[in-house]
C-alpha cells in the first residue's frame, strides 16, 4: 500500500472558490473543514470571479483584507490571484499542506475545467506543489442547491484521496451529482469528459443601438460516454477526476519528432 499523502487531522488546510467570500458553498466548506482539518484558511475573492480561469491580476495592485471570522481574507482579484497570495503572503513561511478551492455553486465538468475559476485556484495550488482539489455541487437552476449532498460526501472523498500519494503537477476535480445525498451511487474514478460551452448565444441591441452578445450557458455534451465525469454525476456518482498540469500531446510530440529532418 502506497504512502498515505497527509493526516488531516492536522493538516493546515486553505480555502478558496471562485464565488466569493460570502459564497453559500464556501461556508458549507468552511464548516466541514472546521470538524475533520487541523487548522483552516480561507483566502477568497471579494466578489464573484465565476469563469475568471486561470487569469492573474498583473497590471493593477492587489489588496489583501481581513474579513469576519478567524485566518480569513479577501482579495480583490481571482482565484488565482487568492491562492497565489495565500501562499506567498497571508500563508507566508508556514504553507497550507492542502488547497480545497469550492464547493462550486454548479458542475465543473468536462471542457468546464479551461474556464472554471474554481478549477483553477485548485489548479495554482498544484503548480505551486500543494495537493490541491477543486469541489462542485451539481444543481437544477429551477431547485436548490443540494449543499448537502457536497457536506455528507466530501470528507468520504477527502479520505479516500488522502490515504494515498498521487504525482506532483495533478489536481484533482471532484463534481458532486444533483440527488438526495442517501441516493448517491457512490464514488467513481473518471477520465475528463466533452462538454463545449459557448454555442448558445443571445443577441440584442442596447439603448445607444449598439450591437451586443450575450453567451449563454447551455453546453453541447454527450452524457453516455462510459467512463467521463459527465456520465458518472448522470448515474449519481461523485465523479473524481485527475487532471494533469502537462498539457503535452505524447503521440503528437512523438510524431512531429520523427518528421523533423
Amino acid at each position: 500500500m502506497s504512502e498515505p499523502l497527509l493526516d488531516l487531522k492536522r493538516a493546515r488546510v486553505l480555502i478558496s472558490n471562485d464565488d466569493g467570500i460570502r459564497a453559500d458553498g464556501l461556508a458549507v466548506l468552511e464548516r466541514l473543514m472546521a470538524e475533520i482539518a487541523g487548522e483552516v484558511w480561507v483566502v477568497a475573492p471579494e466578489t464573484e470571479q465565476s469563469a475568471a480561469s486561470h487569469s492573474l491580476t498583473m497590471r493593477r495592485p492587489l489588496f489583501v483584507r481581513a474579513a469576519e471570522g478567524q485566518r480569513r481574507f479577501t482579495v480583490d482579484g481571482t482565484p488565482t490571484d487568492c491562492v497565489l497570495l495565500a501562499v506567498h503572503q497571508v500563508m507566508r513561511g508556514h504553507p497550507p499542506d492542502l488547497v480545497l478551492s469550492g464547493v462550486n455553486q454548479g458542475a465543473n465538468l468536462g471542457e468546464d475545467a479551461f474556464y472554471s475559476g474554481t478549477v483553477a485556484a485548485a489548479r495554482e495550488g498544484a503548480l505551486l506543489g500543494i495537493p490541491s482539489l477543486a469541489l462542485s455541487q451539481m444543481y437544477d437552476h429551477a431547485k436548490p442547491v443540494p449543499w448537502q449532498v457536497a457536506a455528507a460526501w466530501t470528507p468520504r472523498v477527502l479520505a479516500h484521496l488522502v490515504s494515498r500519494r498521487w504525482p506532483r503537477g495533478v489536481l484533482i476535480n471532484v463534481n458532486f451529482p444533483d440527488r438526495p445525498a442517501g441516493d448517491v451511487a457512490g464514488i467513481a474514478i473518471t477520465r475528463q469528459g466533452r462538454r463545449k460551452i459557448g454555442g448558445a448565444m443571445v443577441r440584442g441591441v442596447d439603448p445607444r443601438g449598439e450591437p451586443y452578445f450575450w453567451i449563454g450557458g447551455d453546453r453541447e455534451e454527450d452524457p453516455n460516454v462510459a467512463g467521463t465525469d459527465i456520465e458518472a454525476v448522470r448515474r449519481g456518482c461523485v465523479a473524481v477526476t485527475p487532471l494533469s498540469l502537462d498539457s503535452t500531446h505524447e503521440a503528437t510530440l512523438t510524431l512531429l519528432q520523427e518528421a523533423l529532418p
